[in-house]
């Protein structure tokens, strides 16, 4: 019985023990961390002159590591070879940088972590931290600043590599496509302003890039190009623009693929509008073919009634540019490509937008005979149907009426395509909405002077354009029944004339068209009447 006794006492004072610790380890909460690192020592020393040694080692008051290094550190001028970094995939109270290049002589370096040092628990990064060095005498202390600017997007992009070339003698126009710059630096986050330190005195040219490939040249068919024509001479207190824009490709040809058994497709780069596609060797009488553009994309297909064949070598011919290639297209065991029929609009049509039909194979000919289009009561409605060979598709032009619905039918026969084939029976229900359910916006552009003519456009905060108006001389600017939401707006400046906005080239020294925005998103509810004053800044 005794020894029942001391065992319950033992146990009891067994768990509360456990208990008191327990409670003792408890968390108890407290401020959350947001001071990062701070750097204790670097070895060699930040600022070093006569610089020659292989590694650096930065020292830090708590542990470390590395976030998104390889797109955050750049260097300037930069590296051949990538340093080796650590620590990587894990922390330390150090970052060691090995150096694998063998160092150009009286240049000051700079290493720009931008935000890729951070504390190894809360992530706090050490914001645009630099460590800098010279293989010579001395630092070089010239600046260089300036604002990155989107040639036709409201928001600029993330990650702009601003790009400093030295003017010498084997500095040419072509330079930015073959070797990296003498100086450079990138902007972060959501910032356009840039500032390039420890800069030499001397003659320098000035671009911006979106490096999709991050390999500090210009490739232009992924990346824009802001640059500045004016040759820039260091020192300078001036102020610098480079407004980035995507450059119309120069020609070129794809490898073409048999994407169907009736269908082999040709894409190519630059402008289309000369290209010419010839079969070499000779195709079987019965054989019919047809080139026709796809639609939204920069792809020429080459229709054909299918045979028993092995390959077709073709010729690509650009009239224009008097330039022509040769491509062999082996046949594929691939599906036959047959007709369908789709509309741009379904269900909610909206005012001031086509409605078209779009067929996939190559449009021959409509029987308007075997299309109705009628309204809520079955009354026929007042139509056109045109065909629209560039685009391979129909085009409708009716009066739309506010609180309709429509009725489209295809009869049987109505569409025949290349190869002889025709639409089933099929109806397509369109509608708008009430007046009530619209809002009604006009725009008063207030400026001194305004260059005529202008593309006033309406977007979404996508940027994908919802109303235009095209005007040659000054006018007020209504867009009515929209759709309640948020609008962009924005005034395009059509120097040459022909309706839409263009973009720049650098080897031709051309800037893209300007733009300019409305400062601030307009909301729009149903049944509101708006008018917003539009301050243009010439």
């Amino acid at each position: 019985m005794g020894r029942k006794i001391l065992g319950f006492i033992f146990l009891f004072i067994i768990l509360l023990v456990s208990y008191q610790c327990a409670q003792r380890g408890t968390p108890t909460g407290g401020p959350k961390d947001i001071t990062p690192p701070k750097l204790l020592k670097a070895e060699p020393a930040n600022l070093s002159t006569n610089f020659s040694e292989k590694k650096i080692r930065l020292y830090f008051d708590e542990l470390v590591k590395l976030k998104d290094i390889q797109k955050q550190l750049i260097i300037s001028p930069p590296l051949k070879y990538a340093p080796i970094l650590s620590p990587l995939g894990g922390a330390n109270k150090f970052v060691e940088i090995t150096l694998k290049d063998t160092l150009e002589p009286n240049t000051t370096y700079t290493l720009n972590f931008g935000r890729g040092i951070v504390d190894n628990n809360e992530e706090n990064a050490i914001p645009f931290f630099t460590y800098i060095f010279s293989t010579g005498d001395y630092i070089d202390s010239l600046e260089l600043s300036g604002v990155v600017t989107d040639a036709f997007n409201k928001k600029v992009d993330q990650f702009i590599s601003v790009m400093l070339y030295k003017i010498d003698t084997s500095y040419t126009d072509s330079t930015i496509y073959k070797r990296p710059p003498n100086y450079i630096t990138n902007t972060l986050d959501s910032a356009v302003i840039f500032k390039l330190k420890n800069l030499k005195e001397g003659k320098y040219a000035l671009f911006g890039i979106k490096d999709a490939a991050n390999n500090n040249v210009f490739d232009q068919k992924t990346d824009k190009i802001g640059f500045v024509e004016d040759t820039i001479n260091l020192p300078t207190d001036s102020i610098y623009l480079l407004n980035l824009f995507k450059e119309i490709p120069d020609y070129g040809v794809a490898v073409p693929s048999m994407v169907a058994s009736n269908k082999i497709s040709f894409g190519y780069y630059g402008d289309g509008s000369a290209i010419s596609i010839e079969p070499i060797n000779a195709l079987p009488d019965t054989v019919k073919s047809i080139v026709v553009k796809e639609r939204d994309k920069d792809t020429l297909n080459f229709w054909f009634t299918p045979f028993e064949m092995d390959s077709i070598l073709f010729s690509i011919t650009n009239e224009q540019l008097k330039l022509k290639d040769t491509f062999n297209v082996k046949n594929r065991k691939v599906a036959f490509d047959s007709l369908k029929i789709s509309m741009n609009q379904r269900g909610n049509i909206e005012f001031d937008q086509p409605i078209n039909l779009q067929i996939n194979t190559p449009l021959i000919s409509f029987d308007t005979t075997k299309i109705k289009l009628m309204d809520k009561d079955s009354v026929p409605i007042v139509h056109t149907i045109t065909l629209d060979t560039l685009e391979n598709q129909l085009n409708f032009d009716f009066t739309i009426a506010t609180g309709q619905n429509y009725q489209l039918d295809l009869f049987p026969g109505a569409i025949t395509d290349f190869f002889e084939q025709t639409n089933d029976t099929i109806s397509y229900n369109l509608r708008t909405k009430s007046p009530a359910d619209y809002g009604n916006l006009t725009l008063n552009l207030n400026a001194n002077t305004i260059q005529y003519p202008i593309i006033v456009q309406l977007t979404n905060e996508k940027g994908e354009v919802q109303r235009e108006i095209y005007a040659k001389e000054s006018q007020s600017f209504e867009f009515i029944n929209l759709n309640p939401g948020k609008y962009l707006a924005r005034v395009i400046y059509d120097l040459n004339g022909n309706g839409k906005w263009d973009t720049g080239n650098y080897l031709k020294k051309i800037q893209p068209e300007r733009v300019s925005y409305y400062p601030t998103t307009i909301e729009l509810r149903a049944n509101w009447e708006k008018i917003e004053t539009f301050n243009l800044i010439e």
